[in-house]
């Protein structure tokens, strides 16, 4: 039996219980879903200020898993906050929800697009497909220009934002797969790629599926080279409960 820990990066419990019930949704039997959120942070992450703040929540929900003996972690926000140094802290595999679909986007599909929240993440989707070395496989970014709690409201609104940003994508970007770019979004992949008969992918479900395959090859994060335990050094004032 597996345990894998799926890290919601702000402290929203509402979000915390859609990207659980995303998770469990595709969980092989006998893999256990945790779906955890900080204490402490911010409610929602929108930008590289709110990214910096939510790394200290996933380092300490990475501690804590780790302690509880889970088999991987997942970082359910589509920046990715935290992701290497996390990978620093672990055993058992990291991956990142915005890793996870792009990977899985460039295997189904030559070219994808992102539907995300609020247009500044859009720079920040950017950076992540520069450094995973997806650039020339994204045909386009949109952002639905809402917030990423108005995916919680229980109006509608947004998923109905998101559906029609994954239609205008399907229609004008000539790519083949859309990424849903929010945790928020997971629940909404399976009824979009549907409604639109393409791949709509929600990175939490990919970072599932990723974990329990390296977990089954017997993988975890390399300890050879820069991903090593970090350094045995003092932590002091608030940092002192991850030494």
């Amino acid at each position: 039996m597996s345990l894998i820990q799926v890290i919601n990066p702000n402290t929203s419990l509402a979000m915390t219980e859609t990207i659980g019930a995303a998770a469990r949704a595709v969980a092989a039997p006998g893999t256990e879903i945790l779906a955890v959120c900080p204490t402490h942070g911010v409610e929602s992450i929108e930008g590289h200020f709110d990214e910096a703040i939510a790394a200290i929540g996933v380092l300490e929900q990475v501690k804590r898993g780790k302690a509880q003996g889970v088999s991987g972690h997942i970082i359910a926000c589509f920046g990715d906050p935290g992701l290497l140094a996390a990978r620093e802290l672990a055993s058992g595999p990291v991956i990142g929800i915005a890793e996870a679909a792009m990977h899985t986007a460039t295997l189904v599909a030559t070219r994808f697009s992102i539907v995300t929240t609020l247009p500044r993440t859009l720079v920040i989707a950017r950076h992540l497909l520069q450094q995973y070395g997806f650039t020339h496989h994204c045909a386009a970014l949109h952002a639905i220009d809402l917030p990423v709690l108005a995916l919680e409201d229980g109006t509608g609104v947004a998923q109905e934002k998101v559906r029609q940003r994954c239609i205008q994508a399907k229609r004008e970007d000539g790519s083949g797969a859309i990424v849903l770019g929010c945790g928020g979004m997971a629940t909404l992949a399976q009824d979009l790629t549907k409604e639109l008969g393409m791949p709509v992918i929600d990175g939490v479900s990919a970072a599932v599926k990723m974990v329990e395959s390296l977990v089954a090859l017997g993988f975890g994060t390399s300890k050879h080279g820069d991903l090593d335990y970090p350094l045995e050094k003092l932590l002091s004032g608030a940092f002192q409960h991850l030494n």
